[in-house]
């Protein structure tokens, strides 16, 4: 119930739904958002990194880097947030993003599926892996409402980014699936960089179809027994 009340009350509850619910409220993203626009690089910490790409005409190109405390509750810090409006010139875009990757020492980012080899060979060319992450935003979205709701991430002080989180919707089909997206004539590409980083550093070395294995684990069967057992430490004790 704390994690994402809307779905356990038509799951535990037998609580009939709406098509369009709001996805969280404005008093909980503003508890989640730190004291800061943006935080250098620091020694002693590991980042991450995830693109939301684009081609320059019709959407924007974002990205956000982030890292995880070392507190016992591990929370996840979005330290930095770039939005690039269009119209832009990708390869110029994609490199300066790589120089910012860099500075956080990420030499592997992750990123949405768009544009294939487009994407994939800019950012090799600047000595950066991209690797695309194989879930859909949408349950990059429902992951993060349930940090959001217990307050472990921390979002910098960024209007647009705050916006754009407020203004998701999560409908549901009549088969009774969960879809969330931005409302019509809205935009996500902000919140979905900042999913899918906090997703990847959430769940970084456990979850495999986040494509974030370890090198002596490539197809992340050891990370995916360690993530079970990981959810049934935390769930039974």
């Amino acid at each position: 119930m704390a994690d994402d009340p809307a779905r356990a009350r038509a799951e535990y509850l037998a609580q009939f739904r709406t098509d369009v619910e709001g996805f969280v409220s404005p008093e909980i993203v503003d508890a989640c958002v730190g004291d800061f626009r943006e935080r250098s690089p620091m020694t002693g910490f590991v980042y991450s990194g995830f693109v939301d790409p684009s081609g320059g005409s019709d959407a924007a190109m974002t990205l956000a880097i982030g890292h995880k405390t070392r507190t016992p509750e591990k929370q996840i810090v979005i330290d930095v947030v770039r939005e690039i409006r269009p119209p832009f010139d990708p390869l110029a875009v994609v490199e300066d993003f790589a120089a910012l990757l860099k500075t956080y020492r990420i030499s592997k980012v992750l990123g949405d599926h768009y544009g294939g080899e487009f994407v994939k060979e800019p950012f090799r060319r600047q000595g950066i892996h991209y690797e695309v992450c194989k879930r859909p935003k949408s349950d990059l979205f429902r992951d993060l409402l349930p940090l959001l709701n217990s307050r472990h991430i921390t979002l910098p002080q960024h209007n647009r980014l705050i916006a754009q989180v407020v203004g998701l919707e999560r409908r549901v089909s009549r088969a009774g699936k969960d879809s969330i997206a931005h409302a019509p004539h809205g935009q996500d590409d902000l919140v979905n960089a900042v999913a899918g980083c906090a997703a990847a550093l959430h769940k970084k070395f456990y979850d495999p179809s986040m494509g974030c294995g370890d090198d002596d684990d490539p197809d992340g069967s050891r990370a995916w027994q360690r993530y079970r057992l990981w959810q049934h430490i935390r769930r039974y004790g």
